[in-house]
C-alpha cells in the first residue's frame, strides 16, 4: 500500500526549505502576472510553490504541509473553507483507510508472516530460488499492504536465513547473496505495490485527482487496474530476479544449501504454530474484499463479458471500491475472535496505528488538484509541455515516464504525483491531444518505479540501512532496472492500457473537455 514514511532528508535541507518555501511562494504571488494566467491560478501557483519545497525537503512534517490549503485557499479568495475541507473527506481517502484497516488486521495475527513464509518455502531454498521465493512473497503481500511494512516484516525473515548461511559457511561466501536478497525485497516492495489500486500512494492519490479534475470521468475500478498491474509485475519480478541472481550477482542454483535455508523458514513457521481463529478470519475477509474489489464492475475480456456484482443493485454508480474497503474493515471490528475475552478480528489498539498522516497528504493533494482546475492553472501550465507534440506515442510516453522514473529518485513519490498529475492531465488534453489515461497511467506507475537511490522509495532506504547494500551496489542494479521499468511501462501503455480502457488514444473523450 502507501508508504508510511519516506527516507530521511538532511537536516540543513530541511532547515533551507523551510524559508526557501515562503520566500519563493511571496516571489511568486507578487511577481508580474502573465496576460493568460489569472490572479487565482497565480494565487494556486504560490501555494504550490510553498507546498512543493516543503514536501520535498520535509522542513515540516509532510501531513502538516498537507494542511496549507484550508488556510491559504480561504485566504486568498481562492475556494472557500467548506469546499476545501471537503476534499479531505473525498471517498478516495476512505478507500486507502480500510485498505490500511485490514493491513493492520493481517499485521494483528500475523497473517502477512505466514504467506510470506510458505511462499519462501514452494519456491525452493538454494540461494537462486531462495531470492525468487523473497521477491514473489514480497511482491504479494505489497499488493494489499504498506511497501515499507511489507520490506520491513521481510526484512528479519532475510536476516535470519542470511545469518545462518554466514555461520555455516562464511561471511565471504553469503556476501553476494545477502545483497541480492536484500536489494531483491525492496524491488518486488516497489514493483508489487504497482499492481493493484490500493498497492502505494501515488495511485489512490491519482484517482481522486482524477474525480477533480474530470468530474465525468467514469471511474476506474479496481479490476480494471488489475488487468494492466498485475501483467506489470508478472513480468517485471522475473527479469529483477534474473538481472539479481544470473547476471550482477550469480548466485548458486545447486542444492547445497537447501537444507540450511529450509529449516530457517521451517524454524519461523513452527514458532507461528498452527493458524489461529483470528488468522483465518481475517484470511476470509481480505479474501472476499479482494474479490469485490475486481469483480465490483464488469469486466470486458475478448468477446465474454464478466458481469459485476454491482450490477444487481438498483443504481450501480453509488458504490465505489471505498464501498468495498469500509466494509471489509467493518467487518473486522464487528465479527468476533472470542466473545468471551471481547476479542475482535481487529482491534483499536492496532487499528489506530495505521498512517494517519497519509490520509492528510491526501486531502492536502487533493485540495491542491482543485485548485489547479477551478483557476485553469493546469491548463497554462501545459502549454510549457509543447514541445513533445507530433512525436510518436511511445516517444511521447517514454519520454514522461523517464522523467518521472528521474525525478522520483530524488523525491517523495506522493509528493511528485501531487503535483505532476495536474499539469499532465491538461497537458494530455489541451497540447498533446491524445487522451488524458493514455498519458497520466504509465506516468502516475513510474512514480513508484524508482530503483537507484536510497531515497527513492522507503523500501530502498530501509534495506539499505541493514548494511548490506552499498549505494554503489544500489546504483548500479537500479539504473539498469530504471531503464527496463520505462520500456516496460511504455510498452504496457501502448499494447495493454489501451485495450482495458478500450480507448483510441488519439481521441479525446467528452469528459475531458
Amino acid at each position: 500500500m502507501s508508504e508510511a514514511a519516506e527516507a530521511p532528508v538532511p537536516y540543513r535541507l530541511r532547515v533551507i526549505g523551510l524559508f526557501a518555501g515562503p520566500v519563493l511562494a511571496a516571489i511568486v504571488l507578487l511577481a508580474p502576472r502573465p496576460a493568460d494566467l489569472t490572479p487565482e491560478a497565480q494565487r494556486v501557483a504560490a501555494v504550490a510553490v510553498l507546498m512543493g519545497i516543503w514536501w520535498v525537503t520535509e522542513a515540516i512534517p509532510i501531513a502538516a504541509a498537507s494542511l496549507v490549503p484550508l488556510i491559504a485557499f480561504p485566504l486568498l479568495n481562492v475556494m472557500k473553507s467548506s469546499d476545501t475541507a471537503l476534499c479531505y473527506g473525498d471517498s478516495t481517502i476512505f478507500l486507502f483507510a480500510g485498505g490500511f484497516f485490514i493491513a493492520m488486521a493481517m499485521q494483528q495475527w500475523r497473517l502477512h508472516e505466514r504467506i510470506a513464509l510458505h511462499i519462501i518455502r514452494r519456491t525452493g531454498t538454494n540461494p537462486r530460488r531462495l531470492l525468487l521465493g523473497f521477491m514473489i512473497a514480497t511482491a504479494f503481500i505489497s499488493m494489499w499492504i504498506s511497501n515499507a511494512a511489507t520490506t520491513m516484516m521481510m526484512i528479519p525473515i532475510a536476516l535470519a536465513v542470511i545469518q545462518q548461511f554466514e555461520k555455516d559457511r562464511g561471511a565471504a561466501w553469503v556476501a553476494p547473496f545477502a545483497t541480492a536478497v536484500m536489494l531483491g525485497i525492496a524491488y518486488a516492495s516497489s514493483i508489487g505495490g504497482v499492481a493493484t489500486i490500493v498497492g502505494t500512494a501515488p495511485n489512490v492519490l491519482f484517482l481522486g485527482q482524477m474525480a477533480k479534475l474530470f468530474p465525468d470521468a467514469p471511474r476506474i475500478t479496481f479490476g480494471q487496474w488489475v488487468l494492466f498491474g498485475v501483467p506489470l509485475a508478472v513480468l517485471f519480478i522475473p527479469v529483477t530476479w534474473w538481472i539479481l541472481a544470473r547476471w550482477i550477482y550469480k548466485l548458486p542454483g545447486g542444492a547445497d544449501a537447501d537444507a540450511d535455508g529450509a529449516a530457517m523458514i521451517d524454524a519461523r513457521l513452527r514458532q507461528l504454530g498452527t493458524p489461529s481463529r483470528g488468522e483465518k478470519i481475517v484470511g476470509v475477509v481480505f479474501l472476499l474484499t479482494a474479490l469485490a474489489w475486481v469483480f465490483r464492475k464488469e469486466i470486458p475480456i475478448g468477446d465474454v463479458l464478466i458481469p459485476g456484482w454491482s450490477d444487481v443493485l438498483p443504481n450501480p454508480e453509488v458504490v465505489d471500491d471505498s464501498t468495498v474497503a469500509v466494509m471489509g474493515a467493518l467487518a473486522l471490528f464487528v465479527i468476533p475472535v472470542s466473545l468471551r475475552e471481547g476479542k475482535f478480528a481487529l482491534e483499536w489498539e492496532w487499528a489506530r496505528q495505521i498512517p494517519w498522516g497519509i490520509l492528510l497528504l491526501f486531502g492536502g493533494g487533493l485540495a491542491l488538484a482543485k485548485g489547479f482546475n477551478d483557476t485553469k492553472l493546469v491548463d497554462w501550465a501545459g502549454d510549457r509541455l509543447a514541445f513533445i507534440k507530433g512525436t510518436h506515442p511511445l516517444v511521447m510516453i517514454f519520454l514522461i515516464c523517464a522523467s518521472v522514473v528521474a525525478l522520483t529518485e530524488f523525491m517523495s513519490n506522493t509528493a511528485l504525483t501531487m503535483l505532476m498529475v495536474p499539469v499532465l492531465a491538461v497537458t494530455a488534453t489541451s497540447v498533446l491531444d491524445v487522451h488524458p489515461l493514455f498519458v497520466l497511467v504509465p506516468a502516475v506507475m513510474s512514480a513508484s518505479l524508482g530503483f537507484m537511490m536510497p531515497a527513492g522509495t522507503p523500501p530502498n532506504a530501509l534495506v539499505f540501512g541493514t548494511g548490506y547494500v552499498t549505494i554503489p551496489q544500489m546504483m548500479r542494479t537500479g539504473f539498469i532496472l530504471n531503464v527496463i521499468a520505462v520500456f516496460l511501462v511504455t510498452l504496457l501503455a501502448y499494447f495493454v492500457i489501451v485495450p482495458v480502457f478500450q480507448m483510441d488514444f488519439t481521441t479525446i473523450p467528452e469528459w475531458a473537455r
